[in-house]
């Protein structure tokens, strides 16, 4: 038998961290060795507690992951069962978000960044069409959202030319509900975004406020603005966990609603998914059909070719959760969030603001009076050496002066993790209050969203 040392192969020990062009070939096992150390040193993905993207899904969706790797979404001539299946998710989540399958217009996208991008387009496409019908000025769009929105929108005004128009959060008023929404409207105003899960708590903005307060715009100044939902997150909670609430097409002036498959949509990453209530909703500029592939097909997306099996894997999560899984999942991850919370609540270091109510996230901060020689970051950072990935971050502008500490409840983390991650933070706790003066090399990385 022939002795393979792959650790003495002769590319093993040439690899080191060169940033130059290989110039020869190296054998399967040695580049599989290579690559294979290298992502061992990252962090363990079910340990991660500051991403909302999903870490496990099983052996069934692992089969088919495998059996549909290397299916390109775009190529719908050559895969035409997978894009029936894509159209098949999206009308489904149009049903979820109550308006007919039938006459609403989706598609499937990289991520509910990419989501977000494509419904924001839509708005400034519609609002300068209905600007140039009436001899209007179309050079300053502007788009009205909390001062707690994630960076996606951030970019999206950036790369499109649009003055961001941010809504501060206070004491008061923690997140965009409707409280002087006027003031940052007027007729260059392509619309307004609402979020189902902010990112730094988790919570809801209620959408049947914002809602309430553009009519009473419209009633005053004639402007009929629209909404888009970004439903990263709480998209594929709310409909599960509080029905009863009515933030989707339900409510008249919500268009658009994008969100993550990939999040609480359950499947790895990445896939999101973006639907517009009707299809009028859609301008038909930005759909492009293309017949270099074979046959003619229309394509809505920022990417061209991407792939398809985390479709496939939607729908496989689809069919075999449906609502009463997808219930049951949530429920379960929000219980956990509430049993951190309650643990977190019970220290006197600390101040929960978000205990799982709304999507399963918890966020806490430091007491009213408490006054302690190191910091949430320090806390994070000694969680880290345990495996832990606990994110601690400033809260947007008029908050910007409150650190918070975060943890995301996904499937996977369940009660004996969560009992693990509990029994660290406090054994750490104990550890940190033991010093006189702050660490000598203060922790001061944060966490961007």
């Amino acid at each position: 038998m022939r002795f393979d040392p792959i650790f003495s192969q002769r590319a093993e020990a040439k690899t080191g961290s060169s940033l130059s062009f290989p110039e020869e070939q190296m054998l399967p096992p040695t580049a599989y060795q290579i690559v294979h150390d290298e992502i061992m040193l990252d962090g363990n993905a079910r340990l991660n507690l500051a991403t909302f993207v999903g870490t496990w899904m099983g052996d069934y969706a692992d089969r088919l992951y495998a059996e549909s790797f290397d299916k390109n979404m775009i190529d719908k001539d050559e895969y035409p069962q997978t894009a029936a299946i894509e159209e098949r998710c999206w009308r489904m989540l149009a049903d979820l978000w109550h308006t007919d399958p039938e006459g609403a217009m989706g598609t499937s996208t990289i991520g509910s960044s990419e989501a977000c991008m494509l419904g924001g387009l839509a708005l400034k496409r519609r609002w300068q069409q209905a600007r140039r019908t009436a001899g209007k000025d179309t050079s300053k769009p502007n788009l009205v959202m909390s001062s707690a929105v994630q960076v996606v929108w951030e970019k999206f005004c950036n790369y499109w030319d649009i003055e961001p128009r941010y809504v501060p959060v206070t004491d008061e008023h923690p997140c965009l509900d409707g409280a002087n929404l006027a003031d940052y409207i007027d007729e260059n105003t392509i619309g307004v975004i609402a979020i189902m899960g902010v990112t730094y708590t988790g919570v809801y903005e209620p959408v049947t406020k914002i809602a309430a307060a553009l009519d009473d715009v419209q009633a005053k100044t004639g402007l009929d603005i629209a909404i888009h939902v970004d439903g990263a997150s709480g998209g594929m909670v709310a409909p599960f966990l509080q029905p009863e609430i009515e933030w989707d097409f339900r409510v008249p002036r919500v268009h658009s609603i994008s969100t993550s498959g990939h999040k609480y949509g359950l499947v790895y990453p990445g896939v999101g998914w973006v639907v517009w209530a009707k299809e009028e909703y859609l301008p038909e500029d930005l759909v492009f059909k293309v017949s270099y592939l074979g046959g003619e097909m229309p394509t809505l997306a920022l990417n061209f070719s991407r792939p398809g099996a985390q479709v496939v894997l939607q729908y496989f999560t689809f069919l075999r959760m449906g609502r009463d899984g997808y219930r049951r999942v949530h429920e379960a991850s929000q219980l956990v969030a509430k049993s951190i919370a309650t643990a977190v609540g019970n220290m006197p270091e600390f101040e929960v603001i978000a205990d799982g109510s709304d999507i399963p996230v918890v966020a806490w901060r430091f007491a009213d009076g408490v006054s302690k020689p190191w910091t949430l970051f320090d806390l994070s950072d000694r969680l880290r050496a345990k495996g832990w990935q606990v994110p601690s971050y400033p809260l947007p502008d008029n908050l910007s002066d409150r650190t918070v500490q975060r943890v995301v409840v996904r499937n996977g983390l369940g009660e004996e993790l969560a009992t693990s991650l509990i029994d660290d933070i406090r054994a750490e706790v104990t550890t940190l209050n033991t010093l006189s003066q702050p660490l000598p090399f203060p922790t001061k990385t944060g966490y961007r969203h």
